[in-house]
Order: structure tokens, then C-alpha cells, then sequence
């Protein structure tokens, strides 16, 4: 369709604003993710000396990391709305959050909506694909000890393994309480197609707005972590990290990500900032990890039943526009997550300022040695 004279200052002015957009990303990337790097190698002493105050130290640098990216979208006009339970109330919990997955933008609106929710992304360990691991974020997240995973059939058995050894070798020595896993293993679009003829295989239910989650790394994850025995210890490999205070993991946290008109956001246009302004929808269901079944067949039927109730609550919001009312409630009631601007300034201030600062000491040393 043909551009009218009317659309194009709209069009140069929306071009001329992501390229802008474009390059203060490059610049913000340039300045913060070494200056973090360059303040976790200085800080290398004080993790011998004493390592939960290093790793709640990085945590905070990671979370305000998380935030600076979480702000693209919110000056973009990309924004949340909350449905559900709370989970707030269990932000200082081990908790497992399983979320569906459409797009890339689905880890930035995650990013967003649990900035405000305590110290959660500063102890938050992510699993996600491992071609992440080769983005600009990816040191990153190598040292704050996220978890990449290989997709694919000839990988699984050996990515579980890892994923074992990683959760014994990182998630209570860094002082980790949340995970999130993303259960599907790969975007709706990818995955749709094989999951139905797997659901038509085995008598399940056909989905359209999610696919069946596998539930490998869900196994894992919770072998390692809960604490079973009587005596309060876990059952895993990590018990020699479980604090006398410390629960184990204590909390499922379903949460199910709704784009209006079913159009995913991705990581383009986050960053570019060339889509109208958008809310984003999160439902969250809160489950007693006491309630989730550790064996294989009941934890598979367990985690479909989940994924059963997102394409129910997906199917809904699809219709209506809005998440329906939780058990017992007449209304759904939904909360705008809000992030503060001042705070966002005074992230982003300090990001340029170190990088800044690093930069003048790391060319005062080049110089004194050449």
C-alpha cells in the first residue's frame, strides 16, 4: 500500500525517533555492561573474603541492569498490567516461576514487572536458550549464574546433567531464591504445530494459544531444591548450601504473558520502539510447592493441567479483553505496574558516570605502562 503525503512525517519522524532509541541502547550497552564487569573483577577480593555480600552486591548491579532495559520499553509506551495473586507476598521465598513463551519480548516484560518487586531480580537465576548466551547481555548473565539451555532431542539427557550441577554449583552459594523457566521450550510459533500432533498422539488437548510444556527441567529443578526429609534438609545435591533458616523452594508462581489481539512483542521492536504503545497483560497463580507431585507421570499431568488452565485464561482474554475472576471472586482485578522515572535517572546517571570513570582509570594505566 502506497505511503499518502499525510503518513510521511509520521513515518520519518517514527524512523528518525528508533534510530535515536538505537543509539542511546549502543551507548548505554557500551557504558554499563563494563562497568559492571569491571566492578565484579574489583570486587573479586571481598568474594573470598565474604561471598554472600559479594553476590547480594552483584545482584543489585544485576537488577539495575535488568532495569535499564526494562526502561526502553517503559519510554516506549510499553506497559503492564498485573491479574491475579500477588506475589509480592512471596518475593522473599524460593519460588519457581513457569511463564509461556510467544517472543523475545516475553524476558523484557518479565525484566519490567519484577522491578517492583523487592530484591526478586537480584536473586533471580534465569534458564533460557542458549543463543542468548552470544547476545550482548550473555557475560552477564554467565557471571550472575543464569542457566543456557540446548533445545533439541540429542541435547536433552545432557542439558538436564548440567543443569543438575549447575543448580548444586550456583543457586544457594550465590544466595538464589527464584528461577524462571519457560516450560514450552521454544516460541508458541515454533512449537505449536508439534505439540498438537503430540496432543493428538496422546489424547490430550489440542492448544492454540500455548503448547504442552515438557517437564525435564521442572524435574530438576525441583529434585534439587525442595526440602523433603522430615529434618528440613533437601533432598538434592545442595544440601550443604540449605541454611537452618531456609525452607527450600516453597512456591510454584504460574504466570501467563497476554498481548492484546494475540501480537507478541519482540526484542526489535523493545529496542526500537516503532509499535504503538502497548500494555501487556501478566496473570499470576500461586501453587504450595507442598501441592506439586515429584513424580515423573504426576508431574507431567500436573504441569499440563497448568498449561491447560493458561489456554482457558488465554482464550478469555482474547475474547473479552481482560483475565477472568479468580475462584470465589465476582471481579478480576487487575494492577498497573508502575516504574519510577527518578529511579530509572538515577540507574542510568550512575551507568554513564562509572563508565565514565573506568574509562579514565583504565587509560591512566595504559599509559603508565606504554
Amino acid at each position: 500500500m502506497a505511503m499518502t503525503l499525510e503518513e510521511a512525517p509520521w513515518l520519518g519522524w517514527l524512523l528518525v525517533k528508533a534510530l535515536m532509541r538505537f543509539a542511546f541502547m549502543v551507548a548505554n550497552n557500551l557504558v554499563a555492561i563494563p562497568s559492571y564487569i569491571c566492578y565484579v573483577i574489583i570486587l573479586q577480593p571481598l568474594r573470598v573474603l565474604d561471598s554472600k555480600r559479594f553476590w547480594y552486591i552483584e545482584g543489585i548491579m544485576y537488577k539495575w541492569l535488568l532495569g535499564m532495559v526494562a526502561s526502553w520499553g517503559w519510554y516506549a509506551g510499553y506497559t503492564v498490567m498485573e491479574w491475579g495473586e500477588d506475589i509480592k507476598a512471596v518475593s522473599k521465598d524460593e519460588a519457581v516461576m513457569l511463564v509461556n513463551h510467544q517472543a523475545t519480548g516475553d524476558v523484557c516484560t518479565l525484566m519490567m514487572c519484577l522491578q517492583d518487586k523487592g530484591l526478586v531480580v537480584a536473586q533471580m537465576m534465569w534458564l533460557m536458550d542458549h543463543i542468548f548466551k552470544y547476545t550482548n547481555f550473555g557475560i552477564v548473565s554467565l557471571v550472575h549464574g543464569d542457566f543456557f539451555i540446548r533445545q533439541g532431542r540429542s541435547y536433552r539427557d545432557q542439558q538436564l546433567l548440567l543443569l543438575k550441577k549447575h543448580l548444586e554449583n550456583n543457586y544457594r552459594s550465590r544466595d538464589r531464591k527464584w528461577i524462571v523457566l519457560f516450560p514450552e521450550g521454544g516460541f508458541l510459533r515454533k512449537r505449536r504445530e508439534t505439540s498438537q500432533a503430540f496432543a493428538k498422539k496422546n489424547n490430550l488437548p489440542f492448544l492454540t494459544h500455548v503448547t504442552l510444556p515438557r517437564s525435564g527441567a521442572t524435574k530438576i529443578i525441583l529434585n534439587a531444591l525442595v526440602a523433603q526429609q522430615e529434618n528440613g534438609s533437601p533432598a538434592g545435591g545442595d544440601a550443604k548450601e540449605l541454611d537452618s533458616n531456609s525452607k527450600g523452594l516453597q512456591w510454584i508462581i504460574d504466570a501467563t504473558i497476554a498481548y492484546p489481539k494475540a501480537e507478541p512483542i519482540d526484542i526489535q521492536t523493545w529496542i526500537l520502539g516503532y509499535r504503538k504503545p502497548t500494555v501487556t497483560h501478566v496473570h499470576y497463580r500461586i501453587f504450595p510447592i507442598k501441592d506439586v507431585p515429584l513424580e515423573t507421570d504426576d508431574l507431567n499431568n500436573w504441569l499440563y493441567q497448568r498449561f491447560i488452565e493458561k489456554e482457558d485464561l488465554l482464550s478469555h482474554f482474547y475474547e473479552t479483553g481482560a483475565f477472568p475472576p479468580s475462584k470465589g471472586h465476582k471481579e478480576a482485578v487487575s494492577r498497573e505496574m508502575s516504574l519510577s522515572n527518578m529511579w530509572i535517572f538515577l540507574i542510568q546517571s550512575f551507568a554513564f558516570l562509572s563508565g565514565y570513570m573506568w574509562y579514565n582509570i583504565i587509560q591512566y594505566f595504559y599509559h603508565c605502562l606504554f
